[in-house]
């Protein structure tokens, strides 16, 4: 049952409101410590070269240079999430344009600078390939000997028969070849989607300082604190427990900061100068050498009979997953949370493989892998049903699950609402009325996917005068996730939000938590609040004397059963023209259970469906040799308010939720369609389909000279 109360359901001022209106909200480039060194980091202008060696002699005669460390200085050190491939400091070659080759720390930004430029590295030339496909090709250089032989490879998934070849995810489902051959129609299309930018404005921070006793401070942008101090630890060989990470607040992350990024670096500098360092990465570095999205390339083959019944469906995905595979929790993306999709079909082969390319090391989104996916899928279901002569609803609605069927992966969905938010979206967009207004098309799309689970924790306390304190170990990267905590102590507890008090701590202080991933915050650390409560409220009615604290570990249960769902549906008009595509509307409709914070909620889709709105009509990353060749804002284009066409949500609110109050994930559900509704919308309106994103003026001009040419 939906709930809602008087704290739960509305929408309290944010706990992190004030202090970023008035500029006192701390960010990891805020922190300033005494002695404290700036720190550059040297970076590869050649996407493939080997090192024979680093002459540093004129970098340390600059005045205020403190320390030089070079790949000699961190021979055998590697890092990543679970894969260590990434060299913390490349001493025998570099992979990409921006690989790290040294570090410096200096008394200014200027010495830092200077320094840099002085030191001389010997690089011998190597092969580059940029492209996966061709990658794979037995004739491409070979970027990594033997991957197997890294530390954290996933073994079971390795692909050693691809020319480099990173990982391989492979579903399977009935039998594919008898599936093909029940349909009367047999159609593939393939797609191409870039590079792109998480978006995120703030830059990634690392800050060390070294402790008398030899304990380590740290303080770095990173999502999931816990984890940025076991990577670190794996990386230079240290205990982890040698390690405090002191959180800060984070300035935006859409997927993009849950690694160490240079924290091992700065570790090498303080160490080796006996002050703290600071390193921040420009926009341009994180532009240019951060960890994007992966440029993907998929192949979608379904059959189909002709009364629109989907008998089989392959489908082949190949992602650039850049020079390392470090930046990504297990070598490849969670695909398995939304590869099972909404369309009922009986015989499935799913493949997607992860390749090394001369190109900057892919990390993780919004949902990673979902928006090339879900744009593939989608626009291959609209050309399925335009062969058919159906309307491309209608198609969807003969091919929907319905709860207790099987998704494309053999999995049985118990919870799913996908009928009922379509139908939702459909009706608030007018589907039934048609548009007969020349070059004005609409186009619908729809995403799924499932909830993650884990680890997450909480330190309650209920003090002598009644009020509570919490002590997340999770860090709100600006959903509310605090504000929501408040709420959640406030309702179990039978008080007042302003008698609770909610702040986040850092690795010594609160149980281990993962870090928001996956759509799972309210479900695994809403869940560890409530259970939290509900050891207080028994310990009090045992008679326990105030203040008492409990700490709680939960860990919360994949759910395979349950898949959200959004549909969405674009309005555009399209000039003929020059191809210029105008995005008049986007509907949006939710699967939600109980909403805890209307407003943050709101959010969550409002920003997501922009997300998905930039991936479909602006961004992407334009490369040459290597080189990303718009990696500064003026020229990567993130959409603005000027951009946005008119919003609208629509909530269909049923039970089913698995967070506390039968809460439903929203946070990766908004921004994977808009993209694929709106190629189709302007395929609905020209009649020409653009198979590559963005969808840019120019593609759709091309598009139509094509379509005109084939007569």
């Amino acid at each position: 049952m939906v709930f809602q109360s008087e704290i739960i359901g509305q929408s309290i001022q944010r706990i992190d409101g004030p202090d970023k209106v008035t500029g006192e909200t701390l960010y990891t480039a805020d922190v300033v410590l005494p002695g404290m060194l700036t720190g550059k980091i040297l970076r590869s202008p050649h996407p493939h070269a080997r090192i024979r060696g680093f002459d540093t002699t004129a970098a340390w005669a600059v005045p205020g240079v403190k320390a030089i460390v070079t790949g000699e200085d961190a021979r055998g050190f590697y890092q990543g999430k679970v894969l260590r491939d990434l060299p913390v400091l490349c001493w025998d070659k570099v992979r990409y344009i921006g690989d790290r080759g040294a570090g410096v720390a200096a008394e200014t930004p200027e010495a830092a600078d200077e320094a840099l430029l002085l030191i001389d590295v010997d690089y011998e030339i190597l092969p580059a390939v940029f492209d996966p496909m061709e990658a794979m090709n037995q004739s491409a250089p070979l970027l990594h000997d033997d991957m197997s032989a890294y530390d954290g490879a996933p073994t079971e998934f390795l692909a050693p028969d691809i020319h480099n070849g990173q990982t391989r995810l492979l579903w399977t489902k009935g039998d594919l070849e008898k599936g093909f051959a029940e349909a009367d129609i047999v159609l593939t299309h393939s797609f191409s989607i870039p590079s792109r930018h998480q978006g995120y404005i703030e830059p990634f921070a690392s800050v060390i300082a070294i402790d008398d006793d030899g304990r380590i401070q740290a303080w770095c942008a990173s999502k999931a604190p816990f984890r940025a101090r076991r990577q670190m630890a794996q990386a230079l060989g240290l205990d982890e427990e040698l390690i405090r990470v002191n959180v800060t607040s984070i300035g935006g992350d859409f997927g993009g900061k849950g690694d160490t990024r240079d924290l091992p670096i700065a570790y090498l500098l303080a160490k080796m100068a006996d002050r703290p360092v600071k390193i921040v990465m420009s926009s341009v570095e994180e532009l240019t050498a951060s960890n994007p999205t992966h440029p993907t390339f998929v192949t979608v083959k379904s059959g189909v009979t002709r009364d629109g019944r989907l008998t089989a469906r392959e489908v082949r995905t190949v992602h650039a997953s850049g020079a390392y595979g470090a930046l990504k929790p297990r070598a490849y993306l969670s695909t398995h949370h939304y590869v099972g999709g909404g369309y009922r079909i009986p015989n499935t082969l799913f493949e997607f493989l992860q390749v090394y390319t001369n190109t900057v090391p892919g990390g993780y989104f919004r949902a990673p892998g979902a928006h090339q996916y879900t744009f593939a899928l989608e626009c291959h279901t609209d050309l399925l049903a335009l062969e058919l002569g159906m309307d491309p609803a209608e198609f969807r609605r003969v091919n929907l699950m319905d709860p207790g069927d099987e998704d494309g992966l053999g999995r049985t969905i118990d919870i799913l609402n996908i009928r009922e938010v379509m139908e939702a979206a459909l009706e608030a967009a007018g589907w039934d009325e048609p548009e007969d207004r020349p070059n004005h098309g609409r186009g619908v799309a729809l995403f799924g996917r499932q909830i993650g689970g884990g680890v997450a924790g909480a330190v309650l306390t209920a003090e002598a005068d009644g009020s509570f304190s919490v002590i997340s170990p999770t860090v709100d990267i600006g959903t509310g996730t605090h504000t929501i905590e408040k709420q959640m102590v406030a309702s179990e507890m039978g008080v007042s939000v302003d008698q609770v008090r909610v702040r986040v701590g850092d690795t010594d202080t609160v149980p281990y938590d993962e870090g928001p991933r996956a759509s799972r915050v309210t479900y695994t650390e809403g869940g560890a609040i409530m259970k939290a409560c509900d050891q207080i409220k028994q310990a009090i009615a045992d008679g326990a004397a105030l203040p008492l604290t409990i700490t709680v570990e939960y860990d919360a249960d994949e759910r395979d059963d349950i898949t959200y769902f959004s549909a969405q549906v674009a309005k555009v008009q399209v000039d003929r023209e020059t191809g210029q595509v105008r995005v008049l509307r986007l509907v949006t409709a939710h699967d939600v259970g109980t909403i805890i914070h209307p407003l943050a909620h709101q959010g969550q889709i409002d920003g997501g469906v922009i997300t998905g709105f930039g991936l479909g009509v602006t961004e992407e990353f334009v490369t040459d040799g290597g080189q990303v060749v718009n990696g500064n804002m003026g020229d990567y284009k993130l959409p603005t308010m000027a951009d946005i066409p008119a919003l609208e949500t629509v909530l269909i609110q049923t039970g089913g939720g698995a967070g506390p109050y039968e809460a439903k994930a929203i946070g990766e559900l908004a921004n994977n369609a808009t993209a694929a509704a709106i190629a189709n919308a302007v395929a609905d309106a020209v009649g020409c389909r653009v198979f590559e994103l963005p969808i840019t003026a120019d593609r759709v001009y091309k598009a139509l000279r094509d379509t005109a040419d084939k007569g």
